[in-house]
């Protein structure tokens, strides 16, 4: 699952756009690159493997910009490799993107018969070299990318820089996360509110279709057909520590084992901040919920408006399979 980060602020932003990255490694990823625009012109930065790489390249190149998207990309067309990595670049603008194009093949086509060369076996360098094309005709990147948009079947959140427009950003997003953040020096965008926390807390989230544009002073949002559209500012009360790796040695582990907390605190937001402790739940809780299964036990039964039923497993393979919306089923050994 690919990670999106995008930057502009009056602050050299190549550490926000790297420690964004970062702060995305638990989505998973094969690869890591950024663009940025610098003095007008756009230098990117490529590597296989982890974050770590692509910001040792940072530091030897010493690059500061103002403006930049980054990404981490998990391979899905074309394998693991600095030319399929992210950000691709059409002439004088640098594309990321998350999710996938179902007609890329039908729009590379078209693009060859335009004189178009790909580099790349990916879905978004079509994305790239299409919005250039979109651009002679459309020469405003605002317009030009809502237009674009409008080519493509599939899933895809976006981050577009161009030389021609150095002083704005513009993202998208249509079945693929990606939200905003507000912050004091700058706007930014990124897949996932944690990698966005070392800058702000005020975030604003996309809905699909929308199409925002981020400059130095303030960001605007429109719907696909360019309505102007206003999408509230939320705080995020995120802890920082919720994505950093702790004790385990890697993000598959932690989640297994913050399965507990995580049931606890879905089903405190249900009892309405009951202090639902996430002792009653994993591998801990095993010995206790074989003798006290949950319909017995009054602390999910007095704190749940729920109705708590334990049918046997036994029962439930001769029922029909399908889950209901409004039931929640918790296996117990």
């Amino acid at each position: 699952m690919c990670g999106i980060v995008t930057a502009i602020a009056r602050r050299n932003i190549v550490p926000v756009l790297l420690e964004g990255l970062r702060k995305l490694e638990y989505r998973g990823y094969d690869s890591a690159g950024l663009a940025v625009l610098k003095d007008g012109k756009l230098q990117r930065l490529r590597a296989v493997g982890r974050v770590a790489e692509l910001a040792a390249q940072a530091d030897a190149t010493h690059l500061s910009a103002e403006i930049g998207i980054a990404h981490t990309r998990w391979a899905t067309h074309g394998v693991p490799s600095e030319r399929n990595a992210h950000p691709h670049i059409s002439a004088g603008l640098a594309v990321v993107h998350n999710g996938i194009i179902e007609n890329f093949e039908e729009l590379r086509t078209q693009l060859r018969a335009k004189g178009y060369e790909f580099t790349s076996e990916t879905d978004t360098e079509a994305i790239a070299h299409l919005l250039h094309d979109t651009l002679k005709t459309t020469p405003d990147l605002f317009e030009a990318v809502r237009i674009t948009l409008g080519q493509l079947i599939g899933a895809y959140a976006i981050g577009v820089v161009s030389e021609a427009e150095p002083n704005r950003a513009i993202v998208a997003r249509k079945g693929s996360p990606l939200l905003l953040g507000i912050g004091e020096d700058g706007h930014y965008a990124a897949s996932d509110t944690a990698a966005l926390l070392q800058v702000t807390r005020k975030v604003v989230y996309l809905e699909d279709g929308d199409v925002a544009e981020l400059t130095l002073d303030g960001y605007r949002v429109t719907l696909a057909d360019g309505t102007p559209v206003e999408r509230p500012v939320n705080i995020s009360s995120l802890s920082a520590d919720a994505v950093e790796l702790g004790k385990y040695r890697h993000y598959m582990q932690k989640e297994i084992f913050e399965q507990p907390q995580a049931l606890g605190n879905t089903l405190e937001m249900i009892a309405g901040g009951g202090g639902i402790s996430p002792q009653l739940f994993g591998a801990d809780a095993v010995g206790h919920l074989r003798r006290h299964p949950p319909r017995a036990d009054p602390r999910l039964r007095h704190q749940l408006p729920l109705r708590l039923h334990r049918p046997l497993l036994a029962r439930i393979r001769r029922q029909d399979p399908v889950h209901r919306r409004d039931r929640l089923r918790i296996p117990l050994p």
